[in-house]
């Protein structure tokens, strides 16, 4: 079942086009990163999945039901983390949380129910002070708990990491792979290193267009370079190496080659044979593997 559906969705402000027929839909209980550059349009399609903006042609749909502008329904099946969240500071983490399950109507016991569970899946449990004093990665997580309180069917995360440190990214990416079999997760973000490591589904936005969708594998073996990695213990067998087999497109490091070759296989067998003949002996020899970074920069040069 796919939880979120985008269909031809187009947005112009002025005479710029962000959004251009943009589609693609997200199966639940995924991790779905929705990457692209700043000003790329992530943030705009967001809005757009809110009903807070206006999007000029297209449509999209929640578990089955359709987006409207300005109308809150599927809002009902969505948490939303935006990048930089705002809470009332003279408040402290449970009256906060128990303010906004008021709001929405939830019943005492399961508020108390929510907060103490949510409070524990962030890591804020026993945390008492006022929210003002909260560092940033604190109010993340906080937003986390506050986005979870409803046990929404979507999880919306626009640009959550972004301005963290390395501790506090991996503790924002750790609760969000923890929530993954009990909702879906969209995670809006520009920084590859966090798609790689939680996300199972990617989808690349460039110039408001999509320029790459599907599973991480599937692209990965769309897009898979034919090229042979080896890596020698010194400069020297790197270098008799390079003097010794005939290849003409190929990139080194101080120790390495990678070789890009039209015929895998066959230069596998001739690299392999030359390294035996000259008594080489390579600390790596591999297919390389398309990264993330490396397609993302490959589909927006």
């Amino acid at each position: 079942m796919d939880i979120l559906t985008i269909e031809n969705l187009s947005k112009s402000f002025g005479n710029n086009k962000v959004i251009d027929g943009l589609s693609f839909s997200v199966p639940e209980h995924s991790i779905y990163g929705f990457i692209g550059q700043n000003g790329a349009g992530k943030t705009t399609t967001m809005k757009m999945i809110l009903g807070l903006l206006k999007a000029d042609s297209g449509k999209m749909a929640v578990c089955g039901e359709k987006v409207s502008f300005g109308q809150t329904k599927t809002n009902e099946y969505i948490g939303y983390l935006p990048d930089v969240p705002e809470f009332y500071p003279y408040m402290r983490p449970k009256e906060y949380l128990k303010l906004c399950g008021d709001i929405t109507g939830m019943s005492s016991g399961k508020i108390k129910s929510r907060i103490d569970e949510l409070l524990v899946l962030v890591g804020l449990s026993g945390v008492n002070k006022k929210i003002g004093s909260f560092s940033r990665g604190m109010k993340q997580r906080l937003g986390i708990a506050q986005a979870l309180l409803n046990e929404p069917k979507l999880l919306i995360c626009d640009e959550p990491t972004s301005a963290l440190d390395p501790i506090g990214r991996k503790e924002i990416l750790d609760i969000l792979l923890s929530v993954k079999g009990r909702t879906t997760v969209v995670l809006s973000t520009h920084i590859l290193a966090d798609v790689e490591r939680i996300c199972d589904h990617v989808a690349v936005l460039n110039n408001g267009r999509l320029a790459l969708c599907g599973t991480l594998p599937e692209i990965k073996a769309r897009h898979k370079a034919d090229s042979l990695f080896i890596e020698f213990a010194t400069s020297a067998d790197k270098d008799k190496f390079i003097a010794l087999f005939d290849m003409t497109n190929y990139a080194q490091t101080e120790t390495s080659v990678t070789i890009h070759t039209g015929n895998i296989a066959a230069t596998q067998t001739a690299v392999i044979e030359l390294i035996a003949k000259e008594k080489l002996l390579p600390q790596k020899l591999e297919v390389a593997e398309p990264t993330i970074e490396s397609l993302f920069l490959e589909v927006v040069k």
